[in-house]
């Protein structure tokens, strides 16, 4: 499973999820979206335009925005 993260700096959703998946032991990838503006027109392509993060890709394929219950970001 190919995992990757899209989130920005001081982000406490952005690390809620990282620290998540950390403890789970699934591997991740982590893309600033903020200050890496590559990144960011990649992840609002997955997102269909949505700036929240954390957003969530897995194999290519958007997952979610934001985290928690409901999702923030």
């Amino acid at each position: 499973m190919a995992l990757v993260i899209y989130t920005k700096p001081g982000c406490p959703y952005c690390q809620q999820a990282r620290d998540y998946y950390n403890s789970k032991a699934i591997p991740f990838i982590d893309y600033d979206a903020q200050n890496d503006l590559a990144r960011r027109a990649e992840m609002l392509s997955f997102s269909e335009g949505d700036p929240t993060v954390p957003c969530i890709v897995e194999d290519g394929k958007f997952k979610a925005s934001g985290w928690g219950d409901p999702p923030r970001g």
